[in-house]
This record gives C-alpha cells, sequence and structure tokens, in this order.
C-alpha cells in the first residue's frame, strides 16, 4: 500500500492510526492507537503520540515530547523540543488511573506557540496564537495570543500573530 508521507525505519506507528499527506515522522518516534496526525506535520526525534490523540495539520512537534491521551493539538501549533505535557492532575503508582475516564483533557488552539522545557499541567486550554516561554509551567487557560512566562506561567503581554510582542 502507498503512503503519502514519511516514517523512519526506527519509529513505530501502531494499527488503527491516521496520518495526513505530506507528514513527515522522525526517529524513534511512535504514534499509537486509534491517534489522527493531520497534514504535512513535523513529527521529531523521539517522539511518543498516545493512543486517541489528534493533531490537527502543519503541526511541529520537536524532539523529546510526548503528546498523551487527552491533548488535542489544532492546526500550525508548534511544540518546542523537550516540552511537557500531562494528563492525571493526581497521579499516583499505588492506585493507578489508566483509561480515558482519568485523563483531564488539554486544549492547545490554533497556532499556538509552547517554547523548550515548558510544561502545560493537563484540564487548561491555550489560547489561538498564544506564545508559551521556554521554561513556563502553565497552570491555568491562558487566553488568545497571551504572552506567557514564569513558574507559575502568568501572562505578561500579548503578541501578534507572527509571535511578535505588541504589549
Amino acid at each position: 500500500m502507498k503512503t503519502n508521507y514519511y516514517v523512519h525505519e526506527s519509529s513505530y506507528v501502531d494499527d488503527n492510526v491516521m496520518i495526513g499527506d505530506g507528514t513527515k515522522i522522525w526517529h524513534f518516534s511512535h504514534i499509537q492507537s486509534g491517534s489522527i496526525v493531520g497534514k504535512k506535520c513535523s513529527i521529531g526525534q523521539n517522539v511518543n503520540v498516545g493512543n486517541n490523540v489528534k493533531i490537527g495539520s502543519h503541526v511541529k512537534i520537536q524532539n523529546n515530547v510526548s503528546v498523551y491521551e487527552g491533548v488535542e493539538l489544532e492546526d500550525y501549533v508548534f511544540c518546542g523540543p523537550s516540552m511537557v505535557f500531562t494528563n492525571i492532575k493526581l497521579p499516583r503508582s499505588e492506585f493507578p488511573q489508566r483509561g480515558s475516564r482519568y485523563y483531564r483533557k488539554t486544549l492547545v488552539k490554533k497556532s499556538a506557540t509552547i517554547g523548550a522545557n515548558a510544561t502545560i499541567v493537563c484540564g487548561v486550554t491555550i489560547g489561538e496564537y498564544a506564545l508559551i516561554g521556554s521554561g513556563a509551567v502553565v497552570t491555568k487557560d491562558v487566553p488568545p495570543y497571551a504572552l506567557v512566562v514564569g513558574n507559575p506561567g502568568r501572562v505578561v503581554g500579548k503578541v501578534d500573530k507572527k509571535g511578535n510582542r505588541v504589549k
């Protein structure tokens, strides 16, 4: 069967996955069952896309990122190297919480950018064109076009569609 996307030979794509035309999946990555990856995405080295994750088109996920079940990325989202998503608010090894009924939904809206080493705590929505600075820890919803930095993340200004600071 001819595919119109690229998967490096060291990567795994499970059954029941949809991948859009022109998408590239690089070294040592894993796309898990039930996931949808849009067209013309770039999935970097050592990326894990969990079960049932929805990723829009033209999304760039840099190296060493895990997109866990419960996270949705709309079109044109950028995830910087080694940024972190979570999907359970209070994980406990002794009391496993597996399956979608435990996962808190996280939505990253169109054209938002998440900088390197940022952490997105589950259950938040990041607005369109928002810019999350490197190393920020996002614990609550982020408005559209907001510039967020720090731990905990706080809005310190606004950006335009290209990410230039305007306030």
